[in-house]
């Protein structure tokens, strides 16, 4: 069993128990990983494809560290001009190995995103006791478009009216 999962950006073709060296993620070492945008995978022969992925299915990890990849010379030269450029680069890199691969039944990591309670004060008068974040607030909600170019005092006078 196999899979064609995208991880950090990056396609990746795993199988359990295959250590894979993918970019720097976030997580501590020894901790567990669930990437659930997988785009294929085959099971004794069955082939499932998903459009762009299989809803469902994911692929969970274990990282195993974190460390610096070989490093690389970029050298540039252009000759009878006396440029010479010499850098090097070392990637960031995760180890992870691959702990299973679950083709349906797999809960999708959504993030919850609380809603930000609006105050009332943009029913109070008192405008002059307001930040600058929620004066630029409200002339977003009254449609007032190029808000960082007006004074605070023609901003109290447009909305006032």
């Amino acid at each position: 069993m196999y899979a064609i999962v995208e991880i950090a950006g990056q396609q990746f073709k795993v199988a359990k128990d295959q250590k894979v060296y993918v970019h720097r993620l976030q997580g501590e070492e020894g901790s567990q990983v669930t990437f659930d945008n997988v785009m294929l995978i085959e099971d004794k022969g069955n082939v499932t494809i998903g459009a762009p992925a299989i809803e469902g299915a994911a692929v969970s990890a274990k990282i195993l560290g974190h460390l610096k990849g070989d490093k690389v010379i970029v050298f540039k030269k252009k000759r009878r001009k006396g440029y010479k450029k010499k850098n090097g680069h070392r990637q960031y890199l995760t180890e992870i190995q691959i702990e299973s691969i679950a083709a349906s039944g797999a809960k999708k990591a959504t993030a919850k995103k609380e809603t930000p309670k609006k105050e009332e004060k943009a029913a109070s008068n008192d405008l002059s006791s307001m930040t600058v974040a929620e004066l630029k607030a409200l002339a977003k909600e009254k449609g007032i478009s190029g808000y960082t170019s007006l004074k605070k005092a023609e901003l109290i006078e447009v909305l006032s009216k």
